[in-house]
């Protein structure tokens, strides 16, 4: 019996509540705790919701329709952790698109033909990946939103992009894990789009410091996650999953978490070698080719990003700038919980 978990409130306004996701259908488990608090005893957890995930009849008073309830951000971590330039075709695209970048500010083509640059950009992502560590850095949970919230484009920067991304929740205490054991210390998993402001990522005055990912990434509603939080004994292999993302219903994004140069347990060994991660904390495993960068096209207000993880969901959301109205709300109308 599947399920899934997240938090939501009824239609139009009311108070938050923790629910259990199955289909179409959602039970009020509130009386258990939040989510973390699920999360702290997840073994324990699991068994209780398994029990509560008995299958509802239509007239079942302890289930609701999901359509009819505003879904939430299913997750409230302490800390977020995002691997970055993870992903080998993204990585070498992000190079492919430098070389692009810097041919249009010089006005001449290089001397390197385009396709040794990329011969040049994949040998050196597996050299990397045989050899180096992942690049992990911080985010802020005040950047988190809804999966069906709006994404809010500030006045500052420009050149906002997308990064859906596979994400994990952890559901032990973790410090010093191995590729083995890794793995037994994730909870379940989410769908996590990373919005990234292209022009504020390179510090023009620290050139040697090189990136500055807090001005980039950490803009209010610039992390929307879930629809669900799916436990990980439903997921499958998370090296398998694809990760598929629309921009105006063109697909941009379609690659398997088996393009990743460092798969999840490698990232959480190299996490939890630094600092420990507790339950309820995120990381973020990088996103794969496809970004805006790539296509030469940037988010703008109107414009409406869909994201799906298989077997975790689906998002939806509509671009707005901070000096627009809104137009839309964040109600799910048509969203199961993928194998939920």
């Amino acid at each position: 019996m599947t399920f899934a978990l997240g938090v939501f409130r009824p239609e139009p306004h009311g108070r938050e509540f923790t629910g259990l996701v199955r289909g179409d259908r959602v039970r009020d488990v509130s009386a258990l705790g939040t989510v973390n608090d699920l999360l702290a005893d997840w073994d324990a957890s699991l068994a209780t919701l398994a029990e509560l995930a008995e299958p509802a009849t239509d007239d079942d008073a302890d289930w609701a329709d999901l359509a009819g309830l505003d879904v939430r951000c299913p997750v409230a971590p302490r800390q977020i952790l995002q691997c970055g330039a993870n992903y080998r075709s993204h990585v070498v695209d992000i190079v492919m698109a430098e070389r692009r970048a810097d041919e249009s500010m010089t006005g001449h083509n290089q001397d390197v033909p385009e396709h040794e640059v990329r011969a040049w950009a994949e040998a050196m992502m597996d050299d990397r990946a045989k050899t180096g560590s992942p690049y992990v850095f911080t985010g802020l949970p005040s950047a988190l939103a809804g999966p069906y919230d709006e994404i809010v484009l500030p006045e500052r920067g420009q050149h906002h992009d997308w990064e859906l991304e596979l994400g994990a929740v952890i559901g032990k205490p973790a410090r010093n894990l191995t590729r083995e054991n890794a793995l037994e210390h994730v909870a379940g998993y989410t769908i996590c789009n990373d919005i990234t402001t292209r022009s504020l990522v390179y510090r023009r005055d620290l050139k040697a410091i090189g990136t500055d990912w807090f001005a980039a990434k950490n803009a209010p509603t610039f992390l929307p996650t879930g629809p669900f939080l799916v436990p990980a004994r439903f997921a499958g292999d998370p090296g398998t999953l694809k990760i598929t993302l629309r921009h105006n219903g063109i697909t941009r994004q379609h690659e398997s978490c088996a393009d990743m140069l460092f798969d999840l347990p490698a990232i959480l060994a190299y996490i939890t070698a630094v600092t420990e991660l507790g339950p309820g904390d995120l990381v973020l495993t990088g996103s794969p080719a496809g970004n805006g960068a790539h296509w030469g096209l940037f988010l703008a207000a109107g414009d409406v990003l869909e994201g799906e993880i298989t077997g975790l969901g689906r998002q939806r959301n509509h671009v707005r700038t901070s000096t627009t109205t809104s137009t839309s709300t964040s109600t799910s109308t048509s969203t199961s919980a993928g194998t939920a």
